[in-house]
């Protein structure tokens, strides 16, 4: 009997001591799967913690950042103002910041708790909106919702890029490379009004106007203004500026009447003097070389004060025909010493040819022989089209 016993004691043994050795092996492989799987990204579909519970898509915010402003509605972007907001953001949105919601939303969300509220930041990674849309629920807000996507989601369905009034004003302050452009009528408002350095492009004279105002480089930033958010001139423009290919486009949807009660009334066209022979034009930049003018100089008075000064394309009357400066006048510098006595006098005389050596002769001929006339040149390889419209590079 004890000799049958003993193999199945023994096996018991055995098992025994085996059992906690496999399941010491199985848990490291189960930690090492955990530790593999892939981390769920957040989205409507999947909500993160503290995601708020009514969520809106972009064909719905689309609709409410219509210009003019829809009435009811209000966007508020939660994101910060000088890093985020300013730079960028919906149109028609004001600016809450979280950090600073108990602080601004007694005098910046409507009184009508029914408003719809519509709150956004930085895309599905930013809890800021969802903490906003908490609060103002808080408040007794009753239609409130968060648009998860943002800013980001808001450009990359290819929507227009807004900016803020006081961030037209860092950019004028600092005198960042930038054309700012007022789409209002000129004599009904932009003579009686304008933000500093904008032109007057008005938006029902765009196809006219814009080829020969606009840079021909159409990568440097443009920003469009008109009336403020009731105004649909400066988006209008700004979407047909991007149809000719430019491709840093920008609004500030708030325009003039936010930057007079800012800042106070711009400047007028009354101020500029009355007659236009008094009109000035923006200070003249030298070029690198002696006697040449900067070609950002050249091209902010052609497209502010064309009328400032005299330009004369000193290349031959053939070249001349092919295209050249809308106003300018033809004198051939092979002509020019024999015609110095027919050259305009009254204004400055800006000399330009196709590369600059025949501009350069012609700025040297006049300082030799008329040193009393102002006169600078171009020293710059510059095409033109047919229709006016020309590119330019500064030596």
């Amino acid at each position: 009997m004890k000799a049958r016993t003993l193999p199945l004691v023994a096996a018991l043994m055995s098992a025994l001591v085996i059992m906690p050795v496999q399941g010491q092996t199985a848990a490291p492989a189960t930690a090492a799967a955990a530790a593999s799987a892939p981390v769920v990204a957040h989205s409507p579909a999947n909500p993160g913690p503290g995601w708020y519970k009514n969520l809106v898509n972009l064909d719905f915010v689309k609709k409410q950042a219509a210009i003019p402003k829809v009435d009811g509605v209000l966007l508020i972007d939660s994101r910060p103002a000088a890093r985020k907001y300013d730079l960028g953001h919906i149109p028609t949105a004001i600016n809450i910041p979280d950090t600073q919601f108990d602080k601004l939303a007694p005098t910046m969300l409507p009184q009508d708790k029914s408003t719809l509220l519509v709150f956004y930041c930085e895309g599905y990674d930013c809890i800021l909106s969802h903490n906003g849309a908490h609060k103002a629920e808080k408040l007794g807000y009753t239609n409130v919702r968060v648009f998860a996507e943002g800013f980001p989601g808001w450009i990359a369905g290819g929507n227009l890029h807004a900016v803020s009034v006081p961030y037209i004003k860092k950019l004028i302050d600092e005198k960042a490379p930038m054309t700012l452009i007022d789409s209002r009528p000129k004599a009904r408002k932009y003579d009686l009004g304008h933000i500093p350095t904008a032109i007057n492009i008005p938006d029902s004279q765009f196809d006219t106007l814009a080829p020969k105002m606009l840079p021909a480089d159409k990568k440097p930033p443009l920003y469009f203004y008109c009336e403020g958010v009731t105004c649909v001139l400066s988006n209008d423009s700004a979407l047909k500026a991007i149809k000719l290919g430019y491709t840093d486009v920008k609004v500030v949807p708030e325009g003039y009447p936010a930057w007079e009660k800012a800042y106070g009334p711009g400047p007028t066209a009354a101020a500029a003097g009355a007659a236009p022979a008094a009109a000035k034009a923006p200070a003249m930049e030298a070029g690198k070389e002696a006697g040449t003018i900067s070609v950002a100089s050249f091209e902010r008075i052609f497209k502010e004060t064309p009328d400032s000064v005299f330009l004369i394309d000193v290349r031959d009357p053939k070249e001349f025909d092919t295209g050249t400066f809308k106003g300018a006048i033809n004198m051939p510098v092979s002509t020019l010493e024999k015609n110095l006595d027919k050259l305009p006098k009254g204004k400055p005389i800006i000399f330009f040819c196709g590369a600059g050596a025949r501009s350069g002769e012609a700025y040297d001929m006049v300082k030799l022989y008329k040193p009393e006339i102002k006169t600078v040149f171009l020293d710059a390889d510059i095409k033109w089209a047919k229709d006016g419209t020309y590119t330019i590079k500064g030596k």
